[in-house]
């Protein structure tokens, strides 16, 4: 019997920096004495971690592509038998000759993992992948996230169906992503145990509020610019209150595909003065600029969590949020913020003018709700401990 638990975790990549979430539940497991490996695709050369098995590479050029198969197969030849239980599997999948040696391949760093458990950090990262843990005869976990859930499964009908198949336990970071993860055909028969994210408090240490009227209310999002942010809404709606004759400063913190789309609904609706993307950011400074902010928004179309917005709350900033996904169980409306219908810009610019015209005392109170809840329920020791317990159960 092996002294210690021995995980597979399976990214696309190594976490960044700022990617608490993995590098705080790695850390965890590995204070409580389990082994933690991670299978990537591509490495960030600063990740020291834990051991990192990069993925088989995929070339375009065929003579090139045709040496990394041989030279991964020779290497899956101390691994026979477990090649010869992942074929029988796909067989009986119905997974032909040609799809299942192409598995083989891609699966090929997998397939030579000896692990308790392989842990796939998102559900869509799982797909082509799922007869692989039985293979090795390990434990099969997916997390979801926003994406896999709200996402994907609207586009691939059905993708998840072999998954459920195969899974052994299932963490989610909200209660609204497995309700939809059910209605994706997830079986009630599966173990799941929702942990959600956390932050590092003694970071985001709240400061001295002033919520006295301002001449010029400074509002600021962080997040990857995308469509699925909602920042194109939020734009259309502060520009309801520049029309109402409300001065005020918008800070974007992040960097992404959508940059051209959202700067231009900002120029299209004058509000180039008030706008400012601030780029991509380290936490440090992310909590700089979250200290001179008055209201944080996060009005995402799609949203499994967002761990920006605890940072917001942890501070101690009144936060307003839209219904996505998980967002409505990060913010409690009324008591630690404010929950908007989403691609509802109207009903979001009455609300950034309520929140403003509150009595002072009014929004001490939803301040201090936020900072004790953050502070309380999502702490990163305590995410530690209950990853500890998923595994251990």
């Amino acid at each position: 019997m092996k002294d210690k638990i021995q995980i597979g975790l399976v990214l696309s990549t190594t976490p960044g920096y700022s990617e608490t979430f993995f590098n705080s539940k790695i850390n965890g497991l590995q204070i409580n004495g389990i082994e933690v490996r991670l299978y990537c695709q591509g490495k960030n050369d600063a990740f020291a971690l834990c051991p990192v098995i990069m993925g088989p590479k995929v070339s375009r050029n065929p003579l090139m592509q045709g040496w990394y198969f041989i030279k991964e197969f020779r290497m899956l030849i101390p691994h026979l038998s477990t090649v010869s239980r992942y074929i029988n599997l796909e067989r009986k999948e119905g997974s032909g000759f040609l799809q299942i040696l192409k598995k083989i391949y891609l699966n090929s760093h997998l397939l030579k993992g000896k692990l308790d458990w392989l842990h796939f950090g998102f559900a869509t990262m799982a797909l082509g992948s799922e007869t692989v843990a039985k293979a090795i005869g390990a434990q099969m976990a997916v997390s979801f996230r926003g994406f896999d859930m709200a996402v994907y499964p609207v586009k691939y009908p059905g993708c998840y169906n072999k998954l459920w198949r195969y899974v052994d336990r299932v963490h989610t970071i909200s209660d609204d992503l497995l309700f939809l993860a059910m209605k994706h055909g997830l079986p009630k028969t599966i173990p799941v145990q929702k942990i959600t994210p956390a932050i590092d408090i003694a970071l985001f240490q709240p400061t001295k509020q002033d919520f006295t009227p301002k001449a010029m209310v400074v509002f600021m999002t962080t997040g990857r610019l995308h469509w699925k942010k909602g920042i194109v809404q939020t734009i259309e709606a502060l520009a309801i209150l520049k029309k109402q004759g409300i001065d005020f400063r918008y800070k974007i913190i992040g960097e992404g595909p959508e940059y051209e789309r959202i700067a231009f609904a900002a120029y299209q609706l004058g509000l180039n003065d008030n706008v400012k993307f601030l780029g991509k950011l380290p936490p440090s400074q992310v909590k700089e600029h979250l200290e001179t902010a008055h209201i944080y928004l996060q009005y995402s179309i799609q949203e499994g969590f967002c761990n920006a917005v605890l940072e917001a709350q942890g501070m101690g900033k009144l936060c307003i949020v839209s219904n996505a996904e998980g967002l409505p169980e990060n913010v409690l409306d009324g008591t630690t913020g404010w929950v908007v219908p989403k691609n509802a810009p109207n009903i979001l610019a009455k609300t950034i003018q309520m929140v403003i015209s509150l009595p002072v005392e009014e929004k001490k109170i939803i301040s201090q709700n936020a900072q004790k809840r953050v502070k309380e329920e999502f702490n990163i020791e305590q995410q530690q401990r209950e990853f500890f317990d998923f595994y251990s159960l």
